[in-house]
C-alpha cells in the first residue's frame, strides 16, 4: 500500500512540474481555419494531417472523418458544427479550425474567422469554385486574411486543376482581393490519399510525397499570432460549447497578456448601435472567476494553469458569456472589442406542442415551457438560430439560415426523446426604404447531366427563378446558375433529385433581399388524409393506391386528420385506409394473397418539412415521422376554411 501511493504521489507531481514548465511562444503557433464548399474534403485533410503528424499511437484504430464527432454529422457526411484541433511539427504547434461546409451553417463559420490568421481554402480539381465557397472566401478577404489555396482530388480521372485554379484566381478578382491576398501560395493534391506539393508535375508514377509540403507552406505562409504587448489579458468570445458538468464553455483566442485557472476576468457585453457605422455600446460587465481553462491538444481538450497570448483557450466559470463578449483583466481601462458580424436568419417555423392522439407513445409528449427551454439552450450557443415568442398556447416561431438548419436541431431534439409538432417553412421578409416588401433572394448553381436540362429549367420557372448563365464543361455536363427567391427553393431539393435521377448536384447561397417576386405554388398534388381511426389494412390501401402515393404501410395505426398519402389531383382527398372488406359466404379462402401493394413512401423529416403545405403539420417522434392536418377535426377545419375564405 505504501509503495502504490508513493508512485501516485511522484505522478501526481510530474503532472504539476509539467503543468508550471509549460512554455509558451506565440512565434511558435499557426492558427489556420479549413473553409469550402461542402463535399469538397476538409474534414478528409485533417484525417491526413493526423496520420502524418501521428496525432495518435501507431496502435490506435482511427475512424474516418474524425472531427464528425455527432452522430448526425457521420451520417450525412457533414460537418455541421466548427470543430477545433491542434497538432505538432517541428516544434510549432499548429492550431486547425474545421468550418462547416453548408451554407445554412455559415453562422459556425463566421464567427471562428476572427480567430485565425490564415485560411486554406479547399477547391475541389473537378468542381472548381461553388456557391459556398465564394461566401466563406468572401467573409475571409474582409477580414483581410490571406489565404492559401489547395486544390484538391488533383488525382481524380475527370480533375481539371488548372481550370479550377483558374476560376479561383477569378473569384478572388470578383470579390475584390488585394493584390496580396490575389498573390496567395498554390498546393494541389489529395486529402483522401494524403499527399500534398506545390508544383503538380512533380508526382509521376504514382510516388507519394506525403504533407511535408503542406505543414512548410503553414509555417512559411501563416503568419504567428498578433500579440498585444501589453500585459493585461484581452479575449473575444468566438464559440460557445455546454457541458452538463461544467455548464457554459466559451472558447477565443488571447490577444494580449495571460490567463491563469481561478484568476477574477471582466466580462463586457456590447451590441452594435450603428453597424454602418461600425458603433456599439456596452450593454453590461460583469466580475467573474475562470474556473476551469482548457487547451485543445489533438481532438481533446486538456485543462492547463495557465495560457499566454496567441493560444486558442476554452474557459468555464461565468454563466451569462454570450458571442462576441470581452474578457479581460479585471483593471481593464481601453474600449472592449467590436461584436461579431452574425448573418441574420432567413427561415423560420413554428415549433407546437404535439396534440394528436398518440402523444406520448413513442416518447416525451414535452410541454411548451420544455420546448422553450431547449431551444433557449440551442440558442446561446448559435447565434444564427432565434427564438420569438408570439403568444400562442401551443408554440413558438423558431427562426434559422435555412431548411437543414433548422431539420438538424428538429432533428437533435427527437432523439432526445422529445415529441413535437413542426409547421411548415417560412421566409422572412422585410419592408423597403420605400415600403415596398422584400424577400431573401439566392443565387442557385446547378450541376446536371444535359439531358435534364429541359425540365430542370421549367421547374425553376415555375418557382420564380431566372437563369442567369449556362456553361459547357464539354463531358456532358452542365452548370447553370439561377437568381431565385429562397421560398422558391423550400420542397424543392426532393423533387430535384427525383427529376435528375440523382445525378445532379445543387448549391445555393444567399445573396441579399429583393423585391417580392410574387406568389408561387410549391406543391401541384394535394393529400390523402384519414376520416377514421384505425388500423390501415390491405384491403383498402390497394384501392387508395391507385389515387397516388402512399405513406404508410398496411398494420400502421391512423388517427382522423392524419395524412395518409399523396393525391395525384391537386384537390385533397378524404379517405379511410382502415377500412375492412365485408365478410360474405362466397369468399374465396385466398382473396387476401392476391393483393399486391407498391412500397410506401418512407418519410424523412427534411422530406416530411419540404412536402407538407400551409395547412399541415409534421409530428415528430423519436419512433415515426406523421403528417397530420393542423386541425384534426373535420367540421372545424371546414369551419376554418370558410372563416379564411369569406375574410
Amino acid at each position: 500500500m505504501i509503495r502504490l501511493y508513493v508512485v501516485f504521489f511522484d505522478r501526481r507531481m510530474l503532472q504539476n512540474k509539467n503543468e508550471v514548465t509549460r512554455v509558451h511562444d506565440a512565434s511558435k503557433i499557426r492558427n489556420v481555419a479549413i473553409i469550402a464548399q461542402i463535399d469538397h474534403g476538409k474534414t478528409t485533410l485533417i484525417d491526413s494531417i493526423f496520420r502524418a503528424t501521428r496525432t495518435f499511437r501507431e496502435n490506435s484504430q482511427m475512424e474516418e472523418r474524425v472531427m464528425d464527432g455527432l452522430s448526425l454529422e457521420k451520417e450525412r457526411g457533414i460537418t455541421i458544427k466548427a470543430k477545433h484541433c491542434s497538432v505538432e511539427w517541428n516544434g510549432y504547434r499548429i492550431n486547425i479550425v474545421d468550418t462547416p461546409g453548408h451554407a445554412d451553417f455559415s453562422g459556425e463559420v463566421e464567427r471562428v474567422l476572427s480567430m485565425v490568421d490564415s485560411v486554406l481554402l479547399l477547391v475541389d480539381a473537378n468542381e472548381g469554385p461553388m456557391p459556398q465557397t465564394r461566401y466563406v472566401l468572401m467573409r475571409a478577404l474582409r477580414l483581410g486574411l490571406r489565404p492559401i489555396v489547395i486544390v484538391n482530388k488533383a488525382d481524380r480521372p475527370n480533375a481539371a486543376p488548372d481550370d479550377a485554379l483558374d476560376r479561383t484566381f477569378d473569384l478572388f478578382i470578383e470579390l475584390g482581393a488585394s493584390d496580396e491576398q490575389c498573390n496567395f501560395p498554390i498546393l494541389y493534391g489529395s486529402g483522401l490519399n494524403g499527399w500534398m506539393v506545390r508544383d503538380l508535375s512533380e508526382i509521376s508514377g504514382g510516388e507519394e510525397r506525403g504533407m511535408r509540403e503542406l505543414f512548410e507552406s503553414l509555417i512559411e505562409f501563416v503568419p504567428p499570432p498578433k500579440v498585444d504587448d501589453g500585459h493585461q489579458l484581452l479575449m473575444q468570445v468566438c464559440t460557445l460549447t455546454w457541458s452538463d458538468y461544467l455548464g457554459r464553455i466559451a472558447g477565443g483566442r488571447i490577444t494580449s497578456g495571460t490567463l491563469k485557472k481561478g484568476s477574477q476576468i471582466l466580462v463586457t457585453h456590447t451590441r452594435w448601435t450603428d453597424h454602418e457605422q461600425k458603433d456599439f455600446e456596452i450593454i453590461s460587465q460583469s466580475k467573474e472567476t475562470c474556473t476551469h481553462l482548457f487547451i485543445t491538444e489533438g481532438l481533446y481538450r486538456r485543462e492547463v494553469e495557465e495560457a499566454g497570448a496567441g493560444e486558442i483557450i476554452w474557459i468555464s466559470g461565468p454563466d451569462e458569456m454570450t458571442l462576441g463578449d470581452t474578457v479581460s483583466s479585471i483593471d481593464y481601462s481601453e474600449a472592449p472589442m467590436k461584436p461579431l458580424d452574425i448573418e441574420e436568419p432567413t427561415v423560420s417555423m413554428f415549433f407546437l406542442v404535439n396534440t394528436g392522439p398518440f402523444a406520448g407513445e413513442d416518447g416525451n409528449a414535452v410541454t411548451l415551457r420544455q420546448i422553450k427551454t431547449r431551444i433557449e439552450r440551442e440558442t446561446r450557443i448559435d447565434p444564427a438560430l432565434r427564438m420569438e415568442d408570439l403568444g400562442r398556447p401551443d408554440g413558438i416561431k423558431v427562426s434559422g439560415r435555412g431548411e437543414l438548419h433548422l431539420g438538424i436541431l428538429i432533428e437533435e431534439m427527437r432523439r432526445e426523446g422529445m415529441e413535437f409538432c413542426v409547421s411548415r417553412p417560412e421566409v422572412i421578409t422585410k419592408t423597403g426604404a420605400a415600403g415596398e416588401l422584400l424577400e431573401p433572394l439566392e443565387e442557385l448553381i446547378i450541376d446536371v447531366p444535359e439531358e435534364y436540362q429541359g425540365v430542370i429549367i421549367q421547374k425553376i420557372a415555375l418557382r420564380r427563378g431566372e437563369l442567369q448563365g449556362t456553361e459547357n464543361s464539354g463531358t456532358g455536363t452542365l452548370r447553370l446558375t439561377f437568381s431565385i427567391p429562397t421560398r422558391g427553393l423550400v420542397g424543392y431539393r426532393g423533387e430535384f433529385l427525383t427529376d435528375t435521377r440523382g445525378l445532379g448536384i445543387l448549391a445555393s447561397r444567399f445573396v441579399g433581399y429583393g423585391p417580392w417576386c410574387g406568389e408561387i405554388v410549391s406543391r401541384s398534388r394535394g393529400s390523402m388524409f384519414s376520416v377514421d381511426n384505425g388500423v390501415a389494412t390491405s384491403y383498402s390501401l390497394e384501392n387508395l393506391q391507385e389515387r397516388g402515393t402512399l405513406f404508410i404501410a398496411p398494420g400502421e395505426r391512423v388517427y382522423c386528420g392524419m395524412i395518409v398519402g399523396e393525391n395525384s389531383r391537386p384537390k385533397d382527398l378524404p379517405c379511410n385506409p382502415a377500412k375492412r372488406k365485408q365478410q360474405t359466404n362466397h369468399r374465396s379462402a385466398t382473396k387476401e394473397m392476391t393483393i399486391v401493394l407498391d412500397v410506401s413512401r418512407q418519410m424523412t423529416v427534411e422530406s416530411a418539412i419540404e412536402w407538407i403545405g400551409d395547412d399541415e403539420l409534421v409530428e415528430i417522434t423519436p419512433k415515426s415521422v406523421r403528417i397530420r392536418k393542423t386541425i384534426l377535426d373535420p367540421t372545424e377545419r371546414k369551419r376554418a376554411e370558410n372563416k379564411a375564405n369569406a375574410a
